[in-house]
């Protein structure tokens, strides 16, 4: 029978492992589909093991290991337990021993602490004598942008086609610097945001500053589209509801008395619900046009379709929650009020399967901040990585 203490040893046993892990792939880097090194490291710990799998997955760095039940595999639930491996074009400035040795790329934003913290999980579930489920541990790439989550659904990664047995629910985990080092946190239903680019070219006609009747000018009709775009936010949408409409970066021009033929902007909307994405986008669509024909001006738009609403399942939530309060307490397992406006892949394997995206504490208790996600001076808890670990291997060995 599994037991609190028995967890514990042997996650303390395979503590040295894990770090020394995370510490290896935080020191090399790779971004998106080029995931060679971390693909081929998660293959040797897996090989090590004992543990069945297949690699060469979604571009070719995917990775998908398969543990099976104890007794019965055939007629066994089968939990899936999932990691993100690639890193970001970020010059690392922690400072840290192990920092990133390939110049202008790190791990910004913890995936080295997930990948080590999976490979930390199969390693306690291999050493156990009765599991009754089986484990299917996905490795993927390209969380960054690169949709790894949608292609390892596609290649059927949860569905039994590539190994092991239809996966009947999964997890994942995400190192939050938000919330407090030894606790958790979810919810049931919309947990990260839908996440959509756009890139817009106004063109006008180029002209003299000194003589702007002669011109027609996009920057003047740019400045009127970024704020009308504000009212998506302010007049479109439910109060009740979340969307963010943001104009990240503007280009436009060379000189300081030289009207520009057109200006390119760039940018994102964030949703919540698929309605409110959909109305985001028609609403975009039909302000920019409008505002840039009332200036005489044309726009054309790009629109980068980005990941799907991270919608949290019931029946998975609650599971989690049941256990982990019994590992850790019922005051560390936090339900989160709101959902937050980042996005995740892990939304994909959620529309196939029922699914629990989770949010570990990584800021040290008493501490006011800790660095974000996304920026040169983050770094993965080291402290953190035994409750990841526990909590998934719990996960998978407690029955479903």
């Amino acid at each position: 029978m599994l037991t609190q203490a028995r967890i514990e040893s042997l996650v303390a046993e395979e503590m040295a492992h894990v770090r020394a892990l995370r510490h290896d792939l935080h020191r090399h880097p790779e971004l998106m589909f080029q995931e060679k090194r971390t693909s081929e490291c998660v293959r040797r710990e897996l090989e090590e093991l004992g543990i069945e799998h297949v690699s060469g997955l979604a571009g070719g760095t995917g990775v998908l290991g398969v543990i099976p039940a104890t007794s019965d595999p055939g007629s066994a639930p089968t939990i899936a337990l999932r990691a993100d491996m690639d890193a970001l074009p970020i010059h690392e400035a922690t400072g840290a021993p192990y920092a990133s040795q390939t110049p202008g790329v790190m791990h910004a934003c913890g995936h080295d602490g997930h990948t080590a913290i999976l490979i930390g999980a199969a390693r306690v579930l291999s050493r156990l004598s009765e599991r009754p489920n089986n484990v299917m541990l996905v490795f993927q790439p390209a969380e960054e942008g690169g949709f790894g989550g949608e292609k390892m659904c596609a290649e059927g990664a949860l569905s039994g086609k590539v190994c092991g047995r239809p996966v009947d629910e999964i997890y994942g985990l995400h190192g939050w610097p938000m919330n407090e080092l030894g606790t958790v946190s979810t919810r049931v239903g919309p947990l990260l945001a839908a996440t959509d680019e756009f890139v817009l070219t106004v063109t006008g006609k180029g002209g003299h500053a000194a003589a702007p009747h002669h011109a027609v000018d996009p920057v003047l009709a740019s400045a009127h589209i970024i704020t009308a775009l504000q009212s998506i936010v302010a007049r479109r949408v439910n109060p009740m509801d979340s969307v963010v409409v943001t104009v990240a970066a503007i280009h436009a021009g060379e000189a300081n008395n030289v009207i520009p033929d057109s200006v390119e902007m760039r940018g994102t909307i964030r949703a919540l619900r698929h309605e409110t994405r959909s109305l985001a986008e028609r609403e975009f669509r039909r302000i920019v046009t409008g505002v840039a024909s009332s200036f005489g001006c044309e726009a054309e738009i790009q629109w980068l379709a980005g990941y799907p609403v991270t919608v949290n399942h019931e029946a998975p939530v609650e599971r989690f929650r049941a256990i982990a309060r019994r590992a850790i307490g019922e005051a560390r397992v936090i339900d989160e009020p709101f959902p937050t406006m980042g996005g995740e892949d892990f939304a994909y394997y959620g529309q196939h399967v029922p699914a629990c995206f989770f949010l570990l504490g990584l800021k040290p208790k008493g501490a006011s901040s800790y660095p974000l996600v996304h920026t040169p001076r983050f770094d993965f808890n080291d402290d953190a990585l035994p409750l990841g670990v526990e909590l998934m291997a719990r996960l998978a060995a407690t029955p479903r």
